[in-house]
């Protein structure tokens, strides 16, 4: 996630999104090349999102096709099942209303008292997630969030959650291992804040703190 000052062509960015990207390995061994998404925010503060079933390193050309903004928010996908792949829904960021999303983690043994919105783990949380911000404030709907799952999943390996609400970004992060993955790294400089799954090159990134939510 990237929140600027000013409107930017977010080329450079994306690029140095994208190395990052080919580089990491999910604590399986899996890379994030199961297609990638952007989101920003056009000249009438509506969200417009671009996506792709292309690993991002590999999906260059199409840039460019992304217009200067204040506000984006990237994401590249590792999919868990093979029958997942190739299906752009299931690409992030989300959006409804207001706000986008963006997740990463791994919940083992989810069982939620009510039926919840999604066919994949990300839709889910983002179903309701986007309840809750239905009655509450950002900040305290991802604390409900993370008490929620917390309550209603036997294992919670990470739970990474990035979301804007066109303004502001916030950053949700818990993990039980694997820090060099899943510890989210943030910027701060007098014009720029960005959140980031790993440190982008020449951004002096620092890890965010863990288990509450830091806004931007």
């Amino acid at each position: 996630m990237a929140k600027s000052s000013e409107p930017f062509p977010p080329g450079e960015l994306l690029e140095k999104f994208a190395d990052m990207a080919e580089r990491s390995r999910a604590p399986d061994g899996d890379r994030q090349g199961d297609g990638w998404g952007a989101g920003w925010l056009d000249a009438q503060e509506r969200w417009q999102t671009l996506k792709s079933s292309r690993p991002v390193w590999t999906d260059g050309s199409i840039f460019n096709l992304i217009p200067k903004s204040r506000i984006f928010l990237f994401h590249a996908r590792s999919s868990s099942f093979p029958s997942h792949k190739n299906v752009l829904a299931y690409n992030q960021p989300f959006v409804r209303d207001a706000f986008t999303f963006v997740f990463n983690g791994l919940l083992q043994g989810v069982n939620l008292p009510v039926p919840v919105a999604g066919d994949i783990g990300s839709q889910k949380i983002w179903a309701l997630l986007s309840d809750l911000l239905g009655a509450h404030e950002p900040g305290p709907s991802l604390e409900r969030l993370a008490g929620l799952l917390d309550k209603n999943s036997r294992r919670i390996q990470a739970l990474n959650i990035g979301l804007c609400d066109q303004k502001n970004l916030y950053a949700f992060c818990r993990y039980e291992n694997q820090a060099g993955y899943y510890h989210l790294q943030f910027y701060e400089s007098s014009g720029l804040k960005m959140v980031c799954s790993a440190a982008l090159s020449g951004y002096d990134f620092r890890p965010l703190p863990l288990n509450e939510v830091i806004l931007f």
